[in-house]
This record gives structure tokens, C-alpha cells and sequence, in this order.
């Protein structure tokens, strides 16, 4: 049998490998591609040069796994630091980079410096500067960038439970895409990107706010800190396997398209669940598939460019196993797995001591390792240990010793003669 020939690719290679094979199967001007990816358009022909030589591997980064060239030595960098730390604690690191250079002969740049203080901790000399919004204009293309959030609002107005809008809105032509839920989590989160990826495609980025269902906000463990990551949310791992970028927004005015959305949903969307008579979250699901086509015929707008750069969903990809709750659960040595209070049996005899436990967004459970499915039942009982009966106490009878005993023999000679007179 031929084995598989897999390419490892991050995010930023598989947007990348979108947009030229956009331009190779001239959807694309190489020019309209250079400006997605930032690059010249005598860079793009290069790239499309390299997937027609080497395929898709041919725009995997050369350098992967290679340290840099122009890296400082390691004893140059530590001396650097410490005179730092000794001489130059309270100067700024363009300062200290030109007294290092003058004083020490110590060639260093002020960025590089500024870098390594970074990155020790030191951060006395950053700028608060104020925060300045300015106009952005649209994205050319469809699916190049779409806002999500989510709206807490009173949207059946007491007629039935209070609930949450997520609502999709690309920035590009305006097109909405929104549904209903009882609160805006990552189970939510990932339903409704699910349905508007089998709708849509696979946008190449997504623009949220920094709710904690979109950014993570633990600190990152000591791997993550070897490894140089940042911690992501359960959501943030789903659409890094999907290659989609995950755009945190740093204010509300930032996200202003989907903002206003809201606004006016929260006008007009309203009355027209009231007219309709909606009470449940069901029903009003079902009221908004038939309402935003129409929405969006009288207030989308055509995008500048006409290419569509959603992703259609590869035929092989399982959406259910990348868009659910990923725990790395620890198997015992009786094959069983505990996940929030349940215990699972393993059926699968393992060399193995952690698996991992897909929560799904339609509930079920799925137990995999190395990617392949684990048959399991739920262990619903658990042994009950028999309670031992209480135990009694016996009375112990009073022990008077015995004349001889060891403990009479280190009484005080007077205590011994005078105890006869005592008792007589």
C-alpha cells in the first residue's frame, strides 16, 4: 500500500496557497494576489511557479526548523542583558544601545534590545499613546474578512426565554448570515460557524471580540511558554485547523459594521418577530432562514472585487471532529477515561496514557486516539463499597499490679514505709 504523502502547513501557507491557486486558475489577477498577501507580484510568480514544480509543498517556508543566520551569540546576549541590568536599568533601549556601543563596543540594535527586554520582563519604557480609530475601508472580496459577535438581548421581548442573536456580517458586501442560541458560548460559536461554512465556504479571517469563547484567557503553561505560543480557546483551535485567522478586535468601534447590525436588528428584527407572533428560540430560528435572504437582497451591496475567496469545504474533511471541545483525558489502568463527572469504559486494548475526548456540538461523546474512534460504554453505576458494621466498645475491668510489679519497686523508700501506716 502507497502511504499518504501529507504536507504540514500553518495557516498563514494555507491562506496563501488559497489565493494562489485563485491566481493560477485566473480568478485572480497577480497583482489583486500580491495585495491579499502583501507581497509583489513578481513574489507571486515565484510562489506559482514553486506549486507547479512541487506542488503544495513547494510553499511550505525553507527556513522551517532552521535557526536564523543573523542570530546573536548566546554569551554576547547574556553580557549585553546583564550590563543592562547593572548600569542601564532605568534608560530607555535606544539610549542604552547607543551607550552600549560607546562605552563596551557592544553593537546592538535598539529594536533587538527592546525585543530581548520584552521578553525578560522589562517594560518600564512603553509609550501609553491614545487610542486612535481612523475610517477603514472595506475589503475587496467576498469572505476575505467576516465580523462575528454575538448579541444579548431581549429579542422575544417576554413572549419566551431571553436568548442570544450570532450573527455573521461580511465586511466586504454586508451579507448576514445570524442565528438564535439560549447564550453565547463555544458550543454556539462553533454550531453556527459550522452552518454558515456549509453554507458559504471557509472565510480567510474572522474578527471577534475578545470574549473568552473567542480569546483564552488563561496564562499560558510552561509548554506553551517553551514553545512560544500563546494559550487559544477551544474555538481558537478550531479555526486554526481550518486555517482561518482569528482577528481579535481591541473596541467595539473596531467591529462598528457588526455593531450597527445589532442596532438595527434590534429595531426592525424585533418588530417582526412581535408581528409573527415568535415565542420560542425554535420558532424564531426558523423565522430568520426565511427573513435574511430577504434582508440581504435590499441592504447587501456588491463587493469591489468579484471574486468569492471562501474556501470551499475539502470532501474528505469531518467539520463534527475540528468544530467540538477537544480534552486530553487521562486512561487509567482499568481502560476507563472520567470526563465532567462520568466515567467511560475503554473496550480498546491500549499502550496508551492519555486519549482524547471529543465533546460534540450535538452532545455526544467521542473518544479517539492518534485520531482514530475508541468503542466505550458509560459506566452508569458504580460498585458500591459494603458499609462494615459500627464497632463496640468493650468495658475494660480496672488492673491493680501486682505487688512485685516493676512499677511499686520505683516508689520512694518513705512512700513505701509510709504507705503501711497509711492504711492502718
Amino acid at each position: 500500500m502507497v502511504g499518504e504523502d501529507r504536507v504540514m502547513m500553518s495557516g498563514k501557507e494555507l491562506r496563501r496557497l488559497h489565493v494562489v491557486r485563485q491566481a493560477m486558475e485566473q480568478h485572480l489577477t497577480q497583482v489583486q494576489a500580491g495585495t491579499l498577501l502583501g507581497l509583489t507580484d513578481r513574489h507571486v510568480r515565484r510562489l506559482i511557479q514553486r506549486v507547479r514544480q512541487e506542488g503544495d509543498r513547494g510553499l511550505v517556508h525553507r527556513g522551517r526548523g532552521q535557526p536564523s543566520n543573523r542570530r546573536m551569540a548566546e554569551p554576547i546576549k547574556a553580557k549585553i542583558l546583564r550590563l543592562y541590568a547593572q548600569r542601564y536599568g532605568d534608560f530607555g533601549p535606544t539610549l542604552a544601545a547607543e551607550k552600549l556601543a560607546e562605552r563596551h563596543g557592544l553593537g546592538v540594535s535598539a529594536e533587538t534590545l527592546r525585543a530581548w527586554l520584552l521578553a525578560t520582563g522589562v517594560g518600564h519604557f512603553r509609550r501609553r499613546t491614545r487610542p486612535h480609530r481612523a475610517w477603514r475601508e472595506r475589503k475587496p472580496h467576498v469572505g476575505e474578512l467576516i465580523q462575528l459577535d454575538g448579541s444579548h438581548h431581549e429579542w422575544l421581548e417576554g413572549r419566551g426565554p431571553r436568548c442570544v442573536l450570532m450573527a455573521y456580517i461580511d465586511d466586504a458586501s454586508s451579507r448576514v448570515f445570524a442565528r438564535f442560541y439560549a447564550y453565547e458560548g463555544t458550543i454556539p460559536a462553533m454550531d453556527s460557524f459550522g452552518r454558515y461554512v456549509k453554507r458559504y465556504g471557509i472565510p480567510l479571517a474572522l474578527y471577534t471580540d475578545k470574549h473568552t469563547t473567542y480569546q483564552s484567557p488563561a496564562a499560558p503553561t510552561v509548554q506553551e511558554q517553551l514553545a512560544g505560543v500563546e494559550p487559544t480557546s477551544q474555538f481558537g483551535r478550531a479555526l486554526g485547523e481550518l486555517g482561518v485567522e482569528l482577528i481579535p478586535a481591541h473596541s467595539p468601534q473596531a467591529k462598528g459594521r457588526v455593531e450597527r447590525l445589532f442596532k438595527t436588528f434590534q429595531d426592525r428584527l424585533i418588530k417582526e418577530l412581535r408581528l409573527a407572533g415568535i415565542a420560542t428560540i425554535e420558532e424564531a430560528n426558523r423565522f430568520v432562514e426565511g427573513y435574511l435572504p430577504i434582508y440581504n437582497r435590499r441592504f447587501a451591496v456588491p463587493a469591489a472585487q468579484a471574486a468569492d475567496l471562501h474556501r470551499p469545504r475539502p470532501a474528505g474533511w469531518d467539520l463534527d471532529r475540528i468544530l467540538c471541545c477537544k480534552t486530553r483525558g487521562v486512561l487509567r489502568r482499568d481502560w476507563t477515561v472520567a470526563y465532567h463527572g462520568h466515567l467511560y469504559q475503554i473496550h480498546d486494548n491500549l499502550r496508551a496514557t492519555h486519549v482524547v475526548v471529543e465533546d460534540r456540538v450535538d452532545g455526544s461523546i467521542r473518544i479517539t486516539h492518534h485520531g482514530r474512534a475508541l468503542d466505550y460504554h458509560v459506566i452508569t453505576a458504580r460498585p458500591v463499597r459494603p458499609a462494615e458494621p459500627p464497632r463496640g466498645h468493650a468495658s475494660r475491668r480496672p488492673v491493680t499490679p501486682r505487688p512485685d510489679h516493676p512499677w511499686r519497686q520505683r516508689l520512694l523508700p518513705e512512700r513505701r514505709n509510709q504507705a503501711p501506716a497509711a492504711m492502718t
